[in-house]
């Protein structure tokens, strides 16, 4: 018997088989421009979008070596 999780994940990827490459291509972008909107609008107050930005790729460093390069990067 398969699972709920299991039917759903066999439906995407025959979603994604479906596509053309260059939609394939386009869709992780589309992805990451919705999640970082989402992320941005959930914040009180919103935050604008080069915040948030900044915000995640922040949380994305913490815990990894000390690098002036990306602090000067990302602030």
């Amino acid at each position: 018997m398969r699972s709920v999780a299991e039917g759903l994940r066999a439906d995407d990827r025959e979603a994604v088989r479906r596509l053309t490459l260059s939609e394939r291509l386009r869709l992780p972008l589309e992805l990451g421009v919705r999640d970082l909107e989402s992320f941005r609008l959930a914040q009180r107050p919103p935050l604008s979008r080069s915040d948030a930005a900044r915000v995640l790729e922040r949380r994305r460093q913490a815990g990894r070596r000390r690098s002036r390069c990306i602090e000067e990067l990302i602030g």
